[in-house]
C-alpha cells in the first residue's frame, strides 16, 4: 500500500532513536532477546502531512501538549504522526491523509535496542522511546496542524 510517500508492510526499515524505552502504564510491552522491553504493542493509524507543516506541528506539540512518535520519509518530503486506531475513519484535515496501519505501531527493537518504524523507507523523527505519549491525540494534532498552517502562511506573506 502506498500513501503520501510511505510504503506500508515491506521489510528493510531504517532504524532510529536512542535505545531507551518509555515506561507507560497499562500498555503491553514486547520483550526482545536479552530481556529489554520494546515499543508498546497497540493499534495505530498514521496521519501524513508535508514536512514543513509537520515540523511546525511537532514544535507546537513539544512545547504544549506532547507529541507521540513521528516518522519521516526517506526524502524528508512528509512526516507521519502515529495516532490512535480509528482516527482514519473521521480524519478530514485538508492537506493531510490518515491511513490505517492495521495494528502495527512499531516493530520490536532491532540492533542497538532502537524501535523499528512501522513503515519501509522511513526513520523516526520522534522515536517511541522519546515520545511524550504512545500516540498523538487526534484533536490536539488537528489544532497543531491548523496553527502550523497559519504560521507558514504568515511567514510566506512576509517574504
Amino acid at each position: 500500500m502506498q500513501e503520501e510517500g510511505f510504503s506500508v508492510w515491506e521489510t528493510g526499515v531504517s532504524r532510529g532513536g536512542n535505545g531507551s524505552v518509555g515506561q507507560a502504564q497499562g500498555r503491553r510491552k514486547q520483550v526482545v532477546p536479552g530481556g529489554t522491553a520494546a515499543v508498546p504493542v497497540q493499534p495505530c493509524d498514521l496521519v501524513t502531512v508535508p514536512a514543513r507543516q509537520g515540523l511546525e506541528a511537532v514544535d507546537i506539540l513539544r512545547l504544549r501538549d506532547g507529541v507521540g512518535p513521528v516518522l519521516h520519509d526517506g526524502a524528508c518530503d512528509t512526516l507521519g504522526f502515529l495516532v490512535p486506531a480509528g482516527t482514519a475513519d473521521g480524519w478530514d484535515v485538508p492537506g493531510s491523509a490518515c491511513t490505517q496501519t492495521y495494528g502495527r505501531a512499531g516493530a520490536p527493537a532491532g540492533e542497538g535496542g532502537a524501535a523499528q518504524p512501522p513503515v519501509t523507507g522511513t526513520g523516526w523523527l520522534v522515536p517511541p522511546e522519546g515520545a511524550g505519549a504512545a500516540a498523538t491525540d487526534p484533536a490536539v494534532l488537528r489544532a497543531a496542524l491548523g496553527e502550523a498552517a497559519r504560521t507558514i502562511e504568515a511567514v510566506d506573506r512576509c517574504q
